[in-house]
């Protein structure tokens, strides 16, 4: 009869681990964050396969940049630290861009997807981003935890992600944990 107690304990106790997540709270909502805007590369790397257009548009990124340094103290950040995590996050897009751009010129053909207007859907969705992100941002700094990298790295592999954006997550989060 002693066996049933073990086995009872034992399953309560592998419930429990099974149901609680290892990642610190700090990490979703800025991961997630992250994510919807690298789901938006898709959609530029296909206007700039449309147009012909390079990845790299120094000027936009310029743009994007000073807009993040105006706006940082706003949310009660370093405008330098806003331009690096943005650095990261242009960085990340890029290499979804890059990508996206050599599997279809490996293949002859962008894929036959509705395409979004750059300038009217897309840099509007990236703008509002750019304001979630530096809240979330500001939100992970007052919580960032003492073991950072270890579990921002825990965090970004259990991501329910496919490669590519795992990929663009991990450039994307290259400097969170280092100390501003």
């Amino acid at each position: 009869m002693r066996p049933l107690p073990l086995i009872a304990a034992a399953t309560l106790a592998l419930t429990g681990c099974a149901a609680s997540d290892p990642t610190h709270p700090a990490f979703g909502p800025l991961l997630e964050a992250i994510e919807h805007r690298l789901d938006l590369a898709q959609a530029v790397a296909l206007h700039k396969w449309d147009k012909g257009q390079p990845v790299q548009a120094s000027q936009r990124e310029q743009q994007v940049l000073s807009s993040v340094r105006a706006a940082a103290p706003a949310h009660g950040l370093a405008p330098e630290r806003a331009e690096a995590f943005f650095t990261d996050q242009i960085e990340a897009n890029k290499l979804v861009q890059y990508t996206l751009l050599f599997h279809w010129h490996r293949l002859g053909a962008a894929p036959d997807t509705p395409r979004s207007d750059l300038q009217r859907e897309v840099r509007p969705q990236l703008d509002q981003l750019q304001a979630l992100l530096l809240t979330q941002l500001a939100d992970f700094e007052r919580e960032k935890p003492q073991d950072c990298a270890a579990m921002l790295a825990t965090a970004v592999a259990n991501r329910p992600v496919e490669s590519l954006t795992r990929q663009a997550l991990i450039r994307a989060t290259g400097q969170l944990c280092d100390k501003p």
